[in-house]
C-alpha cells in the first residue's frame, strides 16, 4: 500500500560532539540532512498518581481517523498529479492509490458496515455517528476516485503516448496487432475462459473480491430471446497486454473483441466492464480454536465470501445491466447505506493497480535516477572481495542501520546467513510477521536447522492479505526442523527481533537485531526503515526474555532496554511525556520528536496535547493516520505535524525526547494505534550510543523542518503541501539527500 522517509546510521553523518538543543529550529540554508536538531513531546494526564487534577481537555480535540486515512492516500495521489514527479513514477503512485484504496474499503469501510449492522458501532472520537461516518468516507473516496481517474486519463496518459508508450483501446490498435492478439487469445486466454449464465437454470455466480468481470448481453438469432452472462477476467494474465512494442492494452477489451468465441451462435449485443471489492477482514476466535493454523485457514476460506462493500462500474455500462448487477451484488439487506452510494461509476479501464506493470518498464529517463544501496560502512571490508565478519564487527560497536540506504542483504540478512553457516552458533530466534516468496531469511533458518542448530520461528500466521503465505512458510519451517509457534491467544505478533546465541570460549554471547520493518528482502528496498544490530548483554537479555514469553509461559514485563506493548509500551512513552513537562518548568532542555506510520492513541495524544500545553515543543513526522490536530490555540499550539511521502515509503518508528539535555531514542516496530498498544506483541529498544542518538534526532528533525519538502497538518484537519519556499525554491527533498550522501560518503571511501 502504499510512502515514504530516510535516516543516518552509527556515524551517518560525521558530526562534532552530539549538540542536541532545547530550541526547536531549522537547520542552516547550507547545513546537510545530518546537521539538523529535534522537537518536542507529549505530558501527563489528569489524576494520574503524584499529579494535580488538570483542567479538561475539549471534547473536539481529535481528528476522525477515516478522514484522516483519505488524507494520507491524497497525498499519494497529490505526487502522481505532480509534473516534478517523473512520468513513470506517476503511474506508480496512481498504482498505489489504487491498491491502497481497495485495503480501505476491504478493511476500514467493511468493518463499520459489520459493526453499524451488528448493532456494536460507538460514535467517532469526533462525535460522529456511525452512520455519518460512513457516508462522509463514502462521499470522500468518491470524490478521490474520480481524481484519480482524471490525472490518468486527462495528463498520464497523453504523456505516456508523448513519450511512445502507449495505452490503448482495442479500436485503437492497427490491424497487424489486433491480428497478433488474436493468436494469442486462441493460444493463451480462451482456454481458461469460463463464460456462466444466468437463468433460472443457472443462478447469478459468485464474484470474487477485485477480480475483473465481463457483464455480457446476448441474443438468441432464433428464438430473440436475450440472455445475460458473466466472463470473469483471469486473475493471473497481464493487466495489459503488449500488441507490439511499448504498445499496450488492456487484458479485458482483448477478451470482449472476441467473445463471439465463447457464445457461439449468439449475437452479443453488449459488454461491459464491472469490478466487486468485498469485506475481506478476518475475525478469529483464538480462545475457542484448539488448532490456529486449521483455524485460520477456515476463515481464509470464508473470506472469499465475504460481502459487497463497492461495486466499479465503467461509466459507459447500460442503466438496465447496472440496475441487475445492483440488485444482485449491492441488495442492502442490512440497510447501512443506499445501495447506489456503494457504486462508482468510472471512465475505463477499472483497476488501475495494474499500472504497476507500466511504471516497471525499462524507462530509466522517465523514472527516479538508479540507486543501490551499499553496505554499511561500520560492515563493509575495505579491498576486500571476502564477506565481513559481522560477529566480529558487533563486538567493537553497535550498528544503526537505515534502509534502504543500508543494504538489508549484507546486514540484517548476511548477520541471518552467517549465522546459519557458523559452526560456534548454537540456537536463532527469529520473529517472522511478513517475508517473501523464495526468502533467503527463511532459506537460512532452514539451514541452520539442518546443521541441527536450535532454531525458534515465531511466525505471525495473522499478518493481514499474507495469511496464505504466512501458513506456508511456518509448514515449510517445520518440515525443517525448525520449533515454529504462533505468538500469544488474543495477540499478533508485531515486533521485528531476531537473536543468536554463539559459544565463545567458555561463554555464551549473544548476538540481537531489533528494527522496525519485516524481514522482507524485496520491501526493504523500497521501505524506509531502521534496524540495530548489537552485542549488548542486555538487549540479549531482553531479547531473550521476551522469546521466551512468546514461545513459553513466562510473565515477565519489565526489560533493560525494551519497552513491550501490550504491558509497559504506552505507559513508558506516557512517563517519558510527562517528564518533558517537569524538564521545561525546571528550565532545562525539553521537547519530544516523534515518526510513526500512524498516530490514533487518545491517551498519547492527551499527553502531547498537556506537553504542548506546558510549553514543550513537539514535532511529529507521519506517515499515514493522524487523529492529532496540532496548532490549536490553548491546546496545541506548540506540536507541528508533518508528512514526507516519497520514493520510498516511510515505515520506520522514532521516538526521541530531550530529558534534560541527556537526549533519549528508541526505536522499534509500534505505532500510536490502540491495535499496536493494546493487542500487539511490540518492542521498541533504546539507543544507546550517543552517535546513533545524534544520528536519529536529526533525522526527525529533518523531517519535520520547514526546509524539507513536506505536507503540513492544520488544526481543522487539512494537509497542505510545502515543496517551494517564499521565493518559489524546491524545498529538500529528505530522501534524495539522503541518498546523496551516501554516494558522497562512498565517494571519499567513507
Amino acid at each position: 500500500m502504499s510512502q515514504e522517509t530516510s535516516i543516518r546510521q552509527d556515524r551517518p553523518y560525521t558530526v562534532p560532539g552530539p549538540a542536541e538543543p532545547s530550541e526547536r529550529a531549522d537547520p542552516p540554508e547550507n547545513a546537510s540532512p545530518s546537521a539538523i536538531e529535534p522537537p518536542a513531546v507529549e505530558v501527563s494526564h489528569p489524576g494520574h498518581p503524584g499529579h494535580p487534577a488538570l483542567p479538561e481537555l475539549p471534547g473536539d480535540r481529535f481528528l476522525d481517523r477515516e478522514r484522516s486515512w483519505l488524507a494520507f492516500n491524497e497525498r499519494v495521489l497529490e505526487l502522481a498529479e505532480d509534473p516534478q514527479t517523473p512520468l513513470l513514477e506517476r503511474a506508480n503512485f496512481l498504482s498505489i492509490f489504487a491498491s491502497n484504496l481497495d485495503e480501505f474499503f476491504m478493511v476500514r469501510v467493511a468493518g463499520l458496515k459489520r459493526r453499524i449492522a451488528a448493532g456494536v458501532a460507538n460514535r467517532s472520537v469526533t462525535g460522529q455517528s456511525p452512520q455519518a461516518v460512513l457516508e462522509t468516507i463514502l462521499a470522500l473516496a468518491r470524490e478521490q476516485m474520480t481524481r484519480h481517474a482524471a490525472c490518468f486519463q486527462k495528463t498520464v496518459l497523453p504523456q505516456l503516448a508523448d513519450e511512445g508508450i502507449h495505452l490503448l483501446r482495442w479500436p485503437d490498435l492497427t490491424e497487424q496487432e489486433q491480428t497478433r492478439l488474436f493468436t494469442l487469445f486462441r493460444k493463451k486466454i480462451f482456454p481458461v475462459l469460463t463464460p456462466l449464465a444466468v437463468d433460472p437454470a443457472h443462478p447469478f455466480p459468485y464474484i470474487s473480491g477485485l477480480s475483473l468481470n465481463l457483464a455480457v448481453r446476448v441474443r438468441n438469432p432464433a428464438s430473440g430471446n436475450e440472455h445475460f452472462a458473466r466472463v470473469k477476467v483471469p486473475p493471473l494474465l497481464s493487466r495489459f497486454l503488449e500488441a507490439s512494442p511499448q504498445r499496450y492494452v488492456p487484458v479485458e477489451d482483448v477478451i470482449a473483441a472476441h467473445l463471439e468465441e465463447l457464445f457461439r451462435g449468439m449475437e452479443v449485443l453488449g459488454h461491459y466492464v464491472f469490478r466487486v471489492t468485498r469485506n475481506e477482514d478476518l475475525e478469529v476466535e483464538e480462545d475457542d480454536a484448539e488448532n490456529l493454523l486449521q483455524a485460520l485457514e477456515k476463515e481464509l476460506l470464508r473470506r472469499r465470501f465475504g460481502p459487497p462493500v463497492r461495486l466499479e462500474v465503467e461509466e459507459s455500462m447500460d442503466p438496465e445491466v447496472l440496475d441487475r448487477l445492483v440488485k444482485e451484488l449491492m441488495t442492502n439487506r442490512d440497510e447501512v447505506v443506499s445501495n447506489r452510494d456503494e457504486v462508482f461509476s468510472l471512465p475505463g479501464p477499472l483497476d488501475l493497480t495494474g499500472l504497476s506493470s507500466i511504471a516497471a518498464l525499462d524507462r530509466p529517463e522517465l523514472k527516479y535516477p538508479k540507486f543501490v544501496a551499499g553496505t554499511h560502512r561500520d560492515l563493509a571490508e575495505v579491498e576486500s572481495a571476502t564477506p565481513p565478519d559481522i560477529f566480529a564487527a558487533l563486538r567493537h560497536r553497535d550498528v544503526l542501520l537505515h534502509h534502504p540506504y543500508d543494504s538489508f542483504s549484507t546486514s540484517v540478512q548476511a548477520f541471518l546467513e552467517q549465522a546459519a553457516g557458523d559452526p560456534d552458533v548454537l540456537a536463532i530466534k527469529q520473529t517472522l510477521y511478513r517475508t517473501s516468496g523464495d526468502s533467503p531469511i527463511v532459506d537460512a533458518l532452514i539451514d541452520a536447522a539442518a546443521s541441527g542448530k536450535q532454531v525458534l520461528v515465531l511466525v505471525e500466521i495473522k499478518a493481514r492479505f499474507d495469511e496464505h503465505a504466512n501458513i506456508k512458510w511456518a509448514r515449510k519451517l517445520e518440515e525443517a526442523g525448525c520449533h515454529v509457534v504462533y505468538g500469544l491467544v488474543g495477540l499478533k505478533t508485531h515486533c521485528k527481533l531476531s537473536l543468536v546465541v554463539r559459544q565463545e570460549g567458555e561463554e555464551l554471547r549473544r548476538y540481537a537485531h531489533v528494527g522496525t520493518g519485516n524481514y522482507h528482502p524485496k520491501t526493504a528496498r523500497r521501505y524506509e526503515d531502521l534496524g540495530l544490530l548489537t552485542a549488548d548483554a542486555e538487549v540479549g537479555a531482553d531479547l531473550s526474555d521476551l522469546f521466551n514469553r512468546l514461545s513459553g509461559y513466562s510473565r515477565r514485563d519489565s526489560y533493560r532496554r525494551l519497552l513491550v506493548a501490550p504491558r509497559s509500551l504506552r505507559e513508558g512513552l506516557l512517563t517519558r511525556i510527562r517528564r518533558e513537562i517537569e524538564h521545561h518548568k525546571e528550565g532545562r532542555p525539553a521537547w519530544v520528536r516523534i515518526k510513526v506510520n500512524s498516530i490514533v492513541d487518545e491517551s498519547i495524544i492527551d499527553g502531547l496535547y498537556r506537553a504542548s500545553q506546558a510549553g514543550v515543543p513537539v514535532d511529529v513526522w507521519v506517515r499515514g493516520i493522524c487523529a492529532l490536530r496540532p496548532g490549536v490555540p490553548g491546546l496545541s499550539e506548540n506540536i507541528r505535524v508533518r508528512s514526507v511521502l516519497g520514493r520510498f515509503l516511510e515505515h520506520s518508528r522514532v521516538y526521541a525526547f530531550a530529558n534534560g539535555g541527556e537526549s533519549e531514542a528508541w526505536i522499534g516496530s509500534t505505532d500510536l494505534m490502540h491495535r499496536n498498544l493494546d493487542r500487539r506483541i511490540e518492542a521498541i529498544v533504546r539507543v544507546t550510543d550517543p552517535g546513533h542518538r545524534s544520528s536519529l534526532i536529526r533525522l526527525v528533525t529533518s523531517g519535520t523542518s520547514d526546509a524539507t519538502e513536506s505536507w503540513h497538518l492544520g488544526p481543522d484537519g487539512r494537509w497542505t503541501r510545502h515543496a517551494t519556499d517564499a521565493e518559489g525554491r524546491r524545498l529538500r527533498n529528505l530522501q534524495e539527500a539522503l541518498i546523496e550522501a551516501r554516494r558522497k560518503r562512498r565517494g571519499n571511501g567513507d
